[in-house]
């Protein structure tokens, strides 16, 4: 439920507006001076404050001069005595508004409303700032984990190329990041490019580029990765899957810096730092004809191996944790306590998906687990497929017989267990969508759309 604090030294005051507010569904908690409503701010989840500017003990002004220290929530400052001058200052210390007593109700609302929606909207651009510039940290402290760690800051700020491998899942790509972000290339473009993902009659096109007409799709000219990349890095990930003939072109453009686009005669600098990774034993496909030797040694001027998850089970918990901590806070709920015994039980199973299968089996256990994660649920949830105690059909929370393969993706698993947790405390709160709303901590408006999303109606 969306929470407003009001300050104001006048009891009337403060009456009249929780009536209004409370009228509206918001949750109202009022005090009579700054230095309460900012200990307030600190310990609660305060999503607008109203305050009054003229009071005892401490000005409105330095109330909201002391919240910016505090965070980010909106200010609504209002006065009896107010004046251009009092709401051009109360603006430049970050009030979203500023209104006059005595106050009209509509414009409260209005104001009350855009106040939130411009504090919601705050909040998910520097969710989504963060989402997309931020590198992941490699997470771990096993021998194996720091080896990576201090390789990557001894070659980053070189041009060497590293050819990095291991298993599926296991973080190749945030190695390779990582390489980048420590180079003294990072301000130029890291360009990914997934040679298993584009056929062998493109892979030429896509890193090479291609003149118009050189083939019959060619309708205009395109710039291949390795110029899209000058003067950073281009990373070549599941490299044991390009075909020879690219394979020959990539050791040109090594050896010499330029490179030819398809249909092409003009040869094109480039300076391109390239990191390669792999699945696949390289040496073996050397040895079985799908790989040129003299391309390995071009690329693996520096070897960097990385582990499974199998390898390192003593990072589980660290790494468990942080995705805990990550997907709580995509849904906007409390962080949940992942129990002793839930962790044990993780480090036991086996991880045939490394990294990506753990992050997908805590956002499951997130999703479907109360306010702690313990083994039970673990033994339920995390690993149908692997997990000796688990089966095609298991048990579930209600005693009800649970039949896993019904569902043909886990988006499908994830809806549903998210409809029969919304319908289960919908029932049990009577119907009541703003206490159903508190107590699994979303937006009523969040709420409704669910609903809405799900088809959920009370029973009769």
């Amino acid at each position: 439920m969306t929470t407003i604090l009001i300050i104001d030294d006048e009891r009337p005051i403060r009456s009249s507006l929780r009536d209004i507010l409370e009228y509206e569904d918001y949750k109202v908690i009022d005090v009579d001076n700054g230095p309460e409503g900012l200990d307030i701010l600190k310990k609660e989840k305060i999503d607008l404050v109203l305050c009054d500017i003229k009071m005892n003990k401490m000005d409105g002004m330095e109330v909201l001069t002391a919240a910016q220290d505090i965070g980010d929530t909106p200010f609504i400052m209002i006065s009896g005595h107010g004046n251009i001058e009092t709401a051009v200052e109360a603006a430049r210390r970050g009030a979203y508004d500023f209104l006059e007593k005595p106050l009209d109700l509509n414009r409260l609302l209005i104001t009350v409303r855009n106040a939130l929606e411009k504090g919601v909207l705050v909040k998910e651009t520097k969710v989504l700032k963060k989402k997309v510039s931020k590198t992941k940290e490699i997470l771990g402290e096993s021998s194996g984990i720091n080896l990576i760690k201090e390789t990557i800051d001894r070659v980053a700020p070189t041009d060497a190329r590293v050819l990095i491998t291991g298993e599926n899942g296991s973080g190749k790509e945030l190695v390779a990041r990582w390489l980048h972000e420590k180079s003294n290339r990072s301000s130029a473009a890291l360009v990914e490019v997934n040679c298993a993902a584009i056929p062998s009659e493109l892979i030429e096109s896509e890193l090479f580029g291609h003149e118009k007409g050189s083939f019959t799709s060619a309708v205009k000219q395109r710039i291949g990765k390795f110029e899209q990349a000058n003067g950073g890095t281009l990373f070549l990930d599941e490299i044991g899957d390009m075909s020879l003939s690219a394979q020959a072109k990539v050791l040109r453009a090594l050896q010499e810096n330029k490179i030819t686009r398809v249909g092409g005669e003009k040869e094109i600098d480039v300076n391109v730092r390239v990191i390669a990774a792999t699945n696949k034993d390289l040496l073996k496909e050397i040895d079985a004809g799908n790989f040129r030797m003299d391309l390995y040694h071009r690329l693996s001027v520096i070897l960097i191996h990385v582990p499974s998850l199998n390898e390192r089970a003593d990072d589980i918990p660290i790494i468990a944790a942080s995705f805990c901590e990550e997907i709580c806070g995509d849904y906007n709920i409390p962080t949940k306590e992942i129990t002793a015994d839930a962790m044990q039980a993780l480090q036991a199973l086996p991880w045939t998906g490394n990294i990506r299968e753990l992050r997908n089996m805590i956002e499951r256990l997130v999703i479907l687990s109360d306010k702690k994660i313990t083994e039970r649920e673990v033994n339920l949830y995390a690993n149908p497929s692997n997990h000796a105690a688990a089966r095609t059909v298991g048990e579930h929370p209600s005693g009800q017989a649970f039949d896993f393969d019904r569902f043909e993706s886990f988006q499908d698993f994830k809806d549903h267990a998210e409809k029969e947790y919304i319908n289960f405390k919908l029932d049990k709160n009577g119907w009541n969508v703003s206490k159903t709303a508190d107590e699994i901590g979303i937006q009523r408006s969040h709420l409704y759309h669910k609903i809405e999303k799900f088809g959920l109606k009370r029973a009769d």
